[in-house]
């Protein structure tokens, strides 16, 4: 089947999360993405976190399906043969530091009068535009500044990160569906190409639900609440017996019935102060202790068991193992096996989202440094002689 995404081209102008990111989520779904990297030692992502015969595990996910272009783009025939690569591309991702790709000479008012069609996502920490737009920005400053951090912790306890590079994926995630709408303009013919502009920090307070006018209307700032979710009960993280976690959301009225039932505490379920949330919100630490005072006294599958007799939503919080282990992550397609250097495999994360007619796909893994550069020139209409001189002069690697 042709992949929804067949016939785009993405350049990736970008290093680390964000962009890389953002580009491998259209390459899965069939965008031929060209990777540029520096010579030499190319995405310091290559390098990050566990290796595999010297290079990262977390590599291999975020480049799959995309091609590697080694190229010094501070050179002056590297620029052009990038121009040439915009002129006939889709769309460009990067997250250079503001004013970045107009020092490198490829700002917008170029590229548009290049290739009126070009959409350019634009990565940042803090926007294009405002008085913070030059700063530095990564992953962690926009979870930092976009609320979320201040919000994740316990009570009495400093604010800590999600485990993930959260802030980045979320720019990521936004980068995309910019992209997309900016194409879809493109495709059916009511415009030109046009400058995404996503910042990390936006992306991040985009999720923050009531977080502001909260604040705003009533003066209200949200506090660190732990595993609870303030003002709407139950719903908490439990431990059980045998010293494993389970998160139960029962905050439904006819939820709360059904789970205070399970528990065997039909006083509280039949109770006319709890019949709703607000009556609930209020002495949410009575219902978390009957709720504990349970599950304590019972296994965690004995406790998931009975939930799902009583169709209220739970959930054992997984670790990786209890992931890979999962049958129905299994049997969802959600742990694809790649293949390594040396014939070795590794599990990594299946395609998000699922479609039906056009499912997306993994054709290729990650590329070594440099892999399609051969190719990539070759197509453009360089003889093998000129590739050579190009490696030769240093340009292209």
């Amino acid at each position: 089947m042709t992949a929804p995404l067949s016939g785009i081209k993405v350049i990736e102008i970008g290093t680390l999360i964000a962009a890389p990111f953002a580009a491998r989520l259209m390459a899965d779904f069939g965008a031929e993405v060209i990777k540029i990297e520096a010579m030499g030692l190319g995405d310091p992502l290559r390098k990050w976190r566990k290796l595999h015969q010297g290079t990262s595990l977390w590599w291999y996910v975020q480049s799959r399906n995309k091609k590697s272009l080694a190229l010094d783009l501070k050179s002056a025939e590297g620029l052009e043969l990038v121009k040439q690569l915009l002129a006939d591309a889709d769309v460009l991702i990067e997250n250079l530091r503001p004013g970045g790709l107009e020092k490198l000479g490829l700002g917008w008012d170029l590229l548009h009068v290049l290739n009126p069609r070009l959409t350019v996502v634009r990565i940042s920490g803090f926007g294009q535009t405002g008085p913070y737009h030059d700063r530095p920005g990564f992953g962690a400053i926009g979870e930092a500044m976009g609320g979320i951090r201040y919000i994740t912790g316990n009570p009495d306890s400093p604010p800590v990160r999600a485990g993930i590079s959260l802030g980045d994926s979320l720019a990521s995630l936004h980068a995309v569906v910019g992209a997309l709408m900016s194409l879809l303009r493109v495709k059916t013919g009511q415009g030109d190409g046009q400058v995404v502009d996503v910042s990390l920090a936006e992306s991040v307070l985009n999720l923050t639900e009531s977080l502001v006018p909260e604040y705003d209307m009533l003066g209200h700032v949200r506090e660190r609440s732990g595993s609870a979710l303030p003002g709407v009960a139950p719903s908490n993280t439990y431990l059980t017996a045998d010293g494993a976690y389970v998160v139960i959301a029962g905050n439904s009225d006819p939820i709360y019935k059904r789970l205070m039932t399970a528990i065997g505490r039909v006083d509280l379920a039949e109770a006319e102060e709890f019949a709703h949330n607000e009556g609930r919100a209020a002495k949410s630490s009575l219902l978390d202790a009957a709720i504990t005072q349970w599950t304590s006294s019972l296994s965690i599958e004995q406790v998931l068991d009975a939930l799902q007799m009583a169709e209220v939503p739970a959930g054992r919080i997984y670790s990786a193992a209890d992931i890979v282990a999962d049958p129905h992550y299994q049997a969802r397609g959600m742990l694809l096996d790649a293949e390594l250097p040396g014939g070795l495999t590794v599990k990594m994360p299946g395609i998000v989202p699922k479609l039906s007619q056009t499912p997306g796909g993994v054709n290729w893994q990650a590329p070594s440094l440099g892999q399609h550069t051969d190719e990539i020139l070759g197509g453009m209409g360089l003889t093998d002689t000129d590739i050579q001189r190009l490696k030769n002069s240093g340009v292209v690697q």
